[in-house]
């Protein structure tokens, strides 16, 4: 959550350098801090193992942060963010994705996308009044709701990522999912997991779950998905959220 909100208020190309305990140095710790610090939408440039520390040298990349923690009750994880997104600071930010009204209308959070969502928490909090990926960070810390995307690449549409990218991805979230350890996983959209999992999964509850956890996929919430409703959507939502339970 850190880098979350250091990346919120750095500019993009922003240099970050990092300098970690090492500690023990258990296996697989120098893996998870690269995982971390791409999650949180660094491009990692150096990353060093030195007596006592783990030196990390990154820039803040064009994309969101993944908003994670211990205790989540459920992983949302899109396809990939929007440029839109990626510049507006929170996902599901375009005009028209159904997300944030869904996950209202499912019960997951109290209020819908208003750029500023929870803000009476948030002052409440002593956050930083106005910022709009609050509204995410919010989610986890009032509501559980963690999120998280397969590619961290942003592009003007999901049509511009490669199974390759899907499945490198996947890797990268069920590691997260391994560690952290969410009630349930629910992946929005379904040509990521097709592509990187099973190309005829059907939307609902996985029966192989994934990392260890219950795993649900639905349908995109984007508005050029006129397919699905927002009823439906939020019916989605509430379902996945129920596997957490």
């Amino acid at each position: 959550m850190t880098l979350a909100r250091l990346h919120r208020d750095m500019a993009v190309g922003s240099p970050l350098a990092l300098d970690l305990d090492r500690g023990d140095h258990e296996a697989g710790r120098v893996d998870r801090v690269r995982d971390v610090v791409l999650g949180a939408g660094f491009a990692v440039d150096e990353l060093a193992i030195e007596a006592r520390s783990i030196r990390v040298s990154a820039r803040r990349e064009r994309t969101l942060a993944d908003t994670v923690g211990p205790g989540m009750l459920l992983l949302v994880c899109g396809l990939n963010p929007s440029l839109f997104a990626a510049d507006f600071g929170v996902g599901y930010a375009r005009p028209g994705n159904r997300f944030w009204p869904a996950a209202h209308a499912a019960g997951l959070v109290e209020r819908d996308r208003d750029g500023g969502g929870f803000a009476d928490r948030r002052r409440r909090a002593g956050a930083r009044d106005g910022a709009k990926v609050g509204d995410a960070i919010d989610a986890l810390v009032c509501h559980g709701i963690g999120m998280t995307d397969l590619v961290k690449r942003a592009t003007t549409g999901a049509g511009d990522l490669t199974a390759t990218e899907y499945r490198e991805g996947a890797a990268r979230v069920e590691r997260l999912v391994r560690w952290l350890r969410p009630g349930a996983v629910c992946f929005v959209g379904l040509a990521g997991w097709r592509a990187a999992v099973d190309p005829h999964a059907a939307p609902g509850e996985q029966a192989a779950g994934f990392g260890g956890v219950p795993a649900y996929v639905m349908p995109s919430t984007s508005g050029a998905n006129a397919h699905a409703r927002l009823d439906d959507l939020a019916d989605h939502l509430r379902a996945a959220a129920a596997l957490s339970r």
